[in-house]
């Protein structure tokens, strides 16, 4: 059983070394919100999803179009002396998962208490060459 377990591992770390991706942690927007920006630049090409994000209005999108930025400096930093305009990058995945939840009591009428939660997130984003897939 542990052998097994070693064997999948170490297939991941094998995997990982040729996907390039960037990981947001604890954002302190709800999922929702970031899920609606995450979904317009979900299998754009990465220059156009940079302009979607840059004119986007929501705060969610400022904190995305940096991540972006950072899973392009990593496909850069193992690729090295390739063009970006020359490999055809493109958003791959994107997901936005549920983090931590601050809980906080808001005083109510006649003795109660309403709770407020203040939903965080993590977003992960894989960027990949057109190319490559070909």
């Amino acid at each position: 059983m542990g052998l097994r377990k070693h064997i999948r591992a170490e297939k991941l770390k094998e995997e990982r070394k040729t996907q390039y991706f960037a990981r947001l942690n604890n954002c302190p927007t709800s999922p929702r919100k970031m899920r609606l920006v995450a979904d317009m630049i979900r299998g754009q090409e990465v220059n156009k999803a940079l302009g979607i994000l840059k004119y986007t209005k929501k705060d969610a999108a400022q904190r995305l179009e940096k991540l972006l930025l950072s899973a392009i400096a990593n496909w850069q930093n193992k690729n090295e002396g390739v063009r970006i305009e020359d490999s055809n990058l493109y958003v791959k995945t994107i997901y936005v998962d549920s983090a931590r939840v601050l809980k906080r009591l808001r005083p109510a009428p006649q003795g109660r208490a309403h709770r407020i939660r203040k939903r965080s997130n993590h977003v992960t984003l894989y960027v990949d060459s057109k190319n490559t897939n070909e």
